[in-house]
């Protein structure tokens, strides 16, 4: 009897012990004619966490995740798949990479919710239209036309069988969320395609984002256009600390993040601003001390703090990270002590980089205001190999001149890691010795460029 009792304890003290809580989702499928052997998942949320997933000879794959996220951008050669797949869940992808678009399936536990953001993306891109005729509306018509795919989006919201009721409430604001976000973008949008910098919105424009609670984690966590509308406001506040206190946009930027109560949002801003903001400050003391003073995220201080520490060997006078027998455009091997006793102003650019075309013509004159100079104008390219004859074919058709050449492996490349250089169009100049003028100097197209050549009395 009493073994009776002691065994029937025992089975209910294990039927009443909760069961552990699943911390992985499983991804699987099918993916035919893909040109590469790997998939890449990454988090929605940090883009520096992801895992890479072979692909079988059969086209099929199968892995685990356990990412900071449910939101993962799947990326296989040039195709990309944005799916939501929460902890516990199981999600299957097949296409044919040939015909992604049309072949895509989604099966498993949260199919529903995949098939609707593939849906919502194809109805927000046919009813957003042409983006440059969007923000050049006025006002009005802007927002009623944004008002309009808002509508759309909740109607599809709501005919979708099989969502979760806690996915559909987060999708809710979500949905408000980019509204918001894209209303947020009006003025920098419309000013840039009228060609007016100058313009500004008009005063009750933006009303709405002043009832956005910018400290609300779970929309943090949830969506991306939420993050966006935190960081305009953000911005917003930042203009202000600018006209206040006379400080420079980065820092005034760090510094109204820095009032951000909440931990993991304050955290995140801060880190997604510095990773790439540190390389490029002009105030680099002020921007490293404000970072350490109001992010208390241990993992992120420790990668920010590397950066820091690689960046004060930049400094003006110290001796530039040097390159070796990159191929010139003309002709052979050029390596960076081939160009000593010379002034050299380096473009590090690519073929496929807006920014870094726009810039052509703006070098083009400052490049002919200069010949004859002490000053040797070179262009880096970080073109992947691929892209070898375009990089040839542009130097000709766009006219290209100074001295062009191709780095030895893109953005691996050793000079683009010692130099941090994590975006592009990155310029920087070099004295006759090889030392270090400025890691950051001046684009082409602003005048300190030519105001600072002119003071090295070349």
């Amino acid at each position: 009897m009493k073994k009776h009792i002691f065994f029937l304890i025992i089975a209910t003290i294990i039927s009443c012990t909760p069961e552990a809580a699943v911390d992985y989702a499983i991804i699987s499928g099918k993916i035919t004619n893909s040109k590469s052997d790997k998939i890449t998942v990454y988090s929605s949320f940090n883009s520096d966490h992801k895992i890479e997933v072979s692909i079988n000879e059969d086209g099929s794959f199968k892995d685990t995740l356990r990412m900071d996220s449910d939101f993962y951008f799947l990326r296989q050669d040039r195709n990309s798949v944005e799916f939501y797949l929460p902890k516990g869940e199981e999600l299957i992808v097949n296409y044919n990479a040939a015909q992604k678009n049309a072949t895509l399936q989604m099966a498993g536990s949260v199919s529903s919710v995949n098939e609707y953001i593939i849906e919502k993306a194809k109805l927000s891109k046919e009813l957003t239209g042409d983006r440059k005729e969007l923000f050049l509306k006025n006002e009005t018509d802007f927002k009623a036309h944004l008002l309009k795919i808002k509508t759309a989006q909740e109607d599809l919201l709501s005919k979708t069988d099989g969502i979760q009721e806690e996915f559909a409430t987060n999708e809710i604001k979500n949905i408000n969320y980019q509204y918001l976000s894209t209303l947020s973008r009006y003025q920098s949008y419309h000013g840039y395609y009228l060609k007016d910098r100058n313009f500004k919105v008009s005063k009750s424009f933006l009303t709405e984002l002043k009832d956005v609670d910018i400290e609300n984690e779970n929309d943090f966590l949830f969506s991306q256009e939420y993050r966006n509308v935190v960081s305009s406001i953000l911005r917003n506040q930042s203009q202000e600390l600018i006209k206040k206190d006379s400080i420079a946009g980065d820092i005034a930027y760090l510094k109204a993040i820095a009032n951000v109560k909440n931990d993991l949002i304050r955290n995140k801003l801060l880190f997604d601003d510095a990773k790439y903001g540190i390389t490029y400050t002009e105030n680099l003391e002020d921007y490293y001390d404000i970072f350490s003073k109001y992010s208390n995220d241990a993992t992120n201080n420790s990668k920010i703090e590397k950066d820091y520490k690689k960046i004060k060997a930049l400094a003006q006078g110290n001796p530039s990270p040097e390159f070796k027998d990159y191929e010139n455009y003309a002709g052979g091997k050029t390596s960076s002590k081939d160009l000593n006793g010379k002034y050299t102003y380096i473009d590090v650019w690519a073929t496929w980089c807006g920014p870094c075309i726009a810039e052509i013509p703006s070098l083009k004159k400052v490049e002919e205001q200069f010949h004859g100079k002490n000053i040797e104008f070179v262009s880096i390219s970080i073109d992947r190999e691929k892209d070898h004859e375009k990089w040839k074919k542009m130097i000709v058709d766009r006219g290209l001149g100074g001295m062009q050449l191709f780095a030895d492996n893109n953005w691996q490349s050793q000079f683009i890691q010692d130099y941090m250089i994590k975006g592009i169009p990155r310029f920087i100049l070099i004295d006759p010795q090889g030392n270090i003028v400025n890691a950051n100097a001046p684009r082409p197209s602003n005048k300190k460029l030519v105001e600072t050549l002119k003071s090295l009395n070349l």
